[in-house]
């Protein structure tokens, strides 16, 4: 089932992955000893990896941390060490930069650590200056969007692993559907802000921004749940281990557009 996160669409099929490929055999998993054999009726796994190393969850875990780690680190120097002035001027670079280094990630599938903490150090330089700004402005802001960006992303993790709620065709169509049309608005408002001061008013920190900010948050929360999914489809289909990196990138992508659109919010909410 294909996430509407960027970085887990288009997963390769198979016969037509890369050229390194995530292997064509399904894996035999052994428990005591004896092979298990798998459903001769299922699907041919198109990722499992020929050398027989499969991709655990302590793998997503550790790549996505380390991921994690990485942006905080660059943030944090970012912030701390950079005098302000150039902080900022950094910031644009750095995000365009990111920006085009993730759509080669999305699109072509690129699973290695380079690119994974080459992107997450790029945004941390990004994120450290614009959290430097926020907080210059409302102290302890960036404090409570880090606290509430950690709040979305725990509450559904245990969702998804309680099966609160389930991760469906319908629900996936849905999420999908409300991505689109957020970006619509985001450039329709862009464009109509050339013509009219304040654009569609989505921005603007007045009551229909804040709705929209929520709206935005709400998304990308249940953005979060198809990429819990899609790591563990990918774990059942036995793919590489070093595909990890392909997924902890695309729950950066998500964290980080989480963490801006709170600290965004909360900002409206100061003003």
């Amino acid at each position: 089932m294909p996430s509407s996160n960027p970085a887990f669409r288009g997963l390769p099929a198979a016969g037509n992955g890369p050229s390194a490929g995530w292997g064509s055999a399904a894996p035999q998993q052994t428990y005591g000893g004896a092979p298990t054999q798998h459903d001769p009726y299922a699907a041919p796994s198109p990722y499992a990896a020929t050398d027989r190393a499969y991709m655990t969850m302590d793998d997503v875990v550790t790549k996505t941390g380390l991921s994690f780690l990485v942006t905080v680190v660059s943030a944090a120097v970012t912030w701390a060490v950079l005098p302000d002035t150039l902080a900022l001027g950094l910031a644009l670079p750095a995000v365009l930069v990111a920006f085009v280094l993730g759509l080669v990630i999305a699109f072509k599938q690129v699973a290695n650590p380079v690119a994974t903490l080459a992107y997450g150090a790029l945004y941390g330089v990004a994120l450290g200056a614009i959290s430097e700004m926020f907080n210059d402005q409302y102290s302890g802001i960036v404090s409570q969007a880090l606290i509430g960006t950690f709040g979305v992303f725990a509450g559904m993790l245990v969702v998804y692993k309680t099966g609160a709620i389930r991760v469906t065709p319908k629900l996936t169509r849905w999420i999908v559907g409300a991505l689109f049309g957020v970006l619509a608005l985001v450039i329709v408002n862009l464009v109509a802000s050339f013509f009219v001061d304040g654009g569609l008013g989505l921005r603007d920190g007045g009551p229909l921004a804040i709705g929209f900010s929520i709206l935005v948050i709400g998304v990308a929360a249940f953005t979060l749940l198809l990429d819990f999914d899609m790591a563990d489809e990918a774990i059942r289909r036995g793919v590489e281990p070093k595909f990890a990196w392909y997924i902890a990138f695309g729950l950066l992508v998500t964290v980080i557009w989480l963490y801006i659109e709170i600290l965004r919010l909360l900002s409206y909410f100061r003003e």
